[in-house]
């Protein structure tokens, strides 16, 4: 008997078919085969008639075309079929398309959270149907996502600066970071003072306010082990003022008024969702969400970690008792009377897990050998997060001491780990902060008084992760596109990614602008997460998917539309030269003091550049261009190339750290400053790997090199 399982990547196959045996054939519709068509009004694909949406699909490419023909062979040959497409909304769509394709009435949908034998094996003996209400909500979401991008994108094509596109989730996330831009443009800064005073006991306290100003329980401890009170000091606005707490600091005993102290539990952090291991893996191994999610869907097909695309925080029976077997044995003080309760988000599907190892018991080392350095530091941190869930809570004993001096008080705080229960192995608690012992009334000796000028920052950009945590709270998208909506909007040069954080470009807060003035409630995170919540109830079967998209586009999206396209230009013509009219800048020509047209471009950091549209030339005879210097803050001309032939290297007599080679002086321009560095003379050996960080720089009269040290000169 001949048995056909259809996955979605063709990365599980050869582990599946390990599983299997003989007499299965395992094939991938590598991710989607089919989508909708581009034909029809506005290439949409679909139509609605009589209350019902018609819509045709076809072969997303010719890649497409070829699997769809596999499979319908592969299926011929097959006594049974099983559809294995993943676990999630996106996967029951996919396996809906097999379905179709190959003209199965009822196909045999087998579902598995991870990708060991005992897993496959029990669902392939239990298979299901497919879940319609997951067919329709993705249906409809692709409808949707089409109908917005498809017949909103032509109104930013009108404002001639590069943008290509406009969505229903990638809207309202670019202007998640178009609205903090706008934050740090508007922020001025504020000076202040921070005062504090150093005991020769062995401590710091800082100023906490006048004792007519504090009440008894301003700097209590709450329940939950915070203090009602965070910054270090109580805020001074002048010079002055901190100048005069400081003199009374000095010329004043001081003596302990009040000593709190309380042992307050940390409760483990819940495993690991989708939205969670992208934020811990950006923060912790600089990973980017995309990367992330291609390592995590590495180790998923390996059969190490269960699926990567969740957002709930549940975990096996089978695990948690294996989790409980490994800190019996390793860690007995460990183990819980009872696992700590998680939250449970309101659009988590039922019936999946959280993301942990498939055996808690496998031997690091063996893995560590295993599988490649990216893969191993992210197993680490799926394994280590999974079972500190599994722990007790940590115990930290959190004091305040009020000390005074005069009229004013002076607060210190102390953080102590009593026991590092589930942070012995997922770390998130600050180092300790520990007090002396002291009486209360007792007499302290001041060794200093002193203040700090500080000054209030910007709220700072966001980095990717941030960007997902964000987009997970307001309910913008969901696990399966937050990276793709993230890497969206970084390639249509809308924002890039400068130090690790996300900056808008001026193209992309001029698109921003724009959709806040033409449909301003597709960048409202509220508006958008209705729509996700109209989704989550398609695919609960609480909504019917046509009626929705119908009424949505009746309703709000064809008038929202019409009255936004009321008072725009018409589309830019092109000219008989076949370029497009340009944007006008405020900067003016050098030459003839015309404004400058912008010209988008994806290679400069500024998404743009200007050029004369007046037929201006430059000092080289080509036409007259201007490019953004960071340095200088303003437009600039391209330096001229000079037309003096490039004097030969000098060699030294210094050998090439990797190939004893003599080093040549390499000189250079670094921010209009003449530099020189040493490197091979080499050319062919430079470009070898190893000769990566084979160089010396000048500095301070000598040769230094970040990766070899200073060089011997005698």
């Amino acid at each position: 008997m001949s048995r056909l399982l259809i996955v979605e990547s063709p990365g599980k196959i050869k582990k599946l078919r390990s599983i299997l045996g003989p007499g299965w054939n395992v094939q991938a519709s590598v991710g989607h085969i089919r989508q909708l068509a581009n034909e029809g009004t506005d290439n949409l694909g679909f139509v609605a008639e009589n209350g019902k949406i018609k819509c045709r699909y076809e072969p997303r490419d010719d890649r497409a075309k070829k699997t769809i023909a596999n499979l319908k062979a592969a299926a011929q040959q097959a006594d049974e079929i099983f559809i294995a497409s993943d676990p999630d909304r996106e996967g029951e769509v996919i396996g809906w398309h097999v379905a179709q394709v190959l003209g199965l009435k009822q196909p045999k949908r087998v579902v598995y959270q991870e990708i060991t034998e005992r897993a496959v094996r029990q669902a392939i003996s239990n298979p299901k149907s497919l879940d319609m209400d997951l067919v329709e909500a993705g249906r409809c979401r692709d409808c949707l996502d089409k109908l917005v991008g498809y017949r909103g994108s032509p109104l930013v094509w009108r404002l001639n600066n590069g943008a290509k596109s406009v969505g229903r989730v990638q809207s309202a996330t670019l202007h998640l970071v178009c609205q903090r831009e706008r934050e740090i443009q508007a922020f001025v800064p504020q000076d202040y003072w921070s005062v504090f005073v150093d005991y020769a006991e062995g401590f710091r306290a800082y100023y906490h306010g006048s004792t007519q100003a504090n009440g008894q329980d301003e700097h209590s401890i709450d329940d939950s082990g915070s203090e009602t009170k965070t910054e270090e000091s109580t805020r001074v606005l002048s010079q002055a003022e901190a100048d005069s707490l400081v003199a009374i600091a000095r010329s004043n005993p001081h003596q302990v008024i009040s000593i709190e102290g309380k042992i307050t539990p940390k409760k483990p952090p819940a495993p690991f969702t989708t939205s969670a291991l992208q934020q811990a893996a950006g923060s912790r191994l600089k990973f980017s969400p995309e990367q992330t999610m291609q390592v995590a869907q590495k180790l998923y097909e390996a059969g190490l970690i269960t699926y990567m695309r969740t957002d709930s925080v549940a975990l096996s029976p089978d695990y948690c008792l294996a989790a409980k077997r490994w800190l019996e044995q390793n860690d007995a003080d460990n183990v819980p009377k009872k696992v700590s309760k998680q939250k449970v988000s309101k659009q988590a599907q039922e019936g999946h897990e959280a993301i942990r190892p498939t055996d808690i018991f496998k031997p690091s080392a063996e893995l560590k050998q295993a599988l490649p350095d990216d893969q191993f530091k992210l197993y680490v941190l799926i394994w280590t997060r999974a079972l500190a869930s599994q722990c007790k809570p940590a115990q930290i004993r959190k004091t305040i001491v009020i000390s005074q001096s005069g009229e004013i008080q002076w607060k210190a705080k102390g953080n102590l780990v009593e026991f590092k229960g589930y942070s012995k192995y997922w770390k998130d608690i600050k180092a300790d902060t520990e007090l002396p012992t002291l009486q209360e009334q007792q007499p302290l000796t001041l060794a200093q008084a002193d203040s700090q000028q500080k000054q209030t920052q910007p709220p700072s950009r966001y980095s990717e992760p941030k960007l997902v945590q964000l987009m997970e709270k307001k309910g913008i998208g969901r696990p399966s596109t937050y990276a793709p909506t993230i890497k969206t909007i970084k390639s249509r040069g809308y924002v890039t990614l400068i130090k690790g954080r996300l900056q808008p470009t001026s193209m992309g807060l001029e698109v921003d602008q724009f959709m806040g003035g033409a449909l301003p409630e597709l960048l409202e995170a509220e508006f958008t997460a209705q729509m996700e919540s109209s989704l989550d109830a398609i695919s609960e079967g609480n909504q019917e998917w046509q009626d929705y998209l119908i009424g949505w586009n009746r309703s709000y999206f064809a008038p929202a539309l019409a009255k936004a396209k009321q008072g725009l230009p018409e589309p830019t013509s092109y000219g008989s030269n076949g370029g497009k009219a340009l944007q006008k800048s405020r900067t003016k020509c050098p030459k003839c003091s015309q404004p400058m047209g912008k010209v988008p471009s994806k290679k400069v950091k500024k998404g743009h550049f200007l050029k004369c549209e007046d037929g201006c030339t430059a000092d080289d005879g080509r036409g007259l261009v201007m490019f953004w210097s960071d340095r200088d803050k303003s437009w600039q001309l391209p330096k001229a190339k000079s037309d003096q032939p490039t004097a030969p290297a000098e060699l030294t007599d210094y050998p090439c750290p990797v190939c004893k080679a003599k080093l040549e002086i390499y000189r250079y321009e670094k921010d209009s400053q003449p530099k020189q560095m040493l490197r091979c003379s080499d050319p062919k050996a430079r470009t070898n790997k190893k000769h990566k960080n084979a160089v010396y720089f000048a500095s301070k009269g000598r040769w230094w090199s970040p990766k070899y040290g200073e060089l011997e000169t005698e």
